[in-house]
């Protein structure tokens, strides 16, 4: 459940993937990057499960190529 776990901020999801804030706001208008709550008119939070199971889906493959 999400009330159970933290949320993270945009800064510290950067942190996680090695990418920057603005690559995140990017992927967030683009409907590509994790699932995020905006809070608030300028308050984004990602819940830290949903960031590590799209890290997980974003793993490319070279097998077949």
């Amino acid at each position: 459940m999400i009330m159970e776990e933290s949320l993270l901020t945009p800064a510290q999801v950067a942190e996680m993937t090695g990418l920057t804030t603005g690559a995140l706001a990017q992927l967030r208008y683009l409907n590509r990057g994790p699932e995020f709550y905006r809070l608030g008119p300028r308050t984004i939070r990602y819940a830290r499960s949903e960031v590590q199971e799209w890290i997980r889906e974003s793993r490319a493959s070279t097998v077949g190529r």
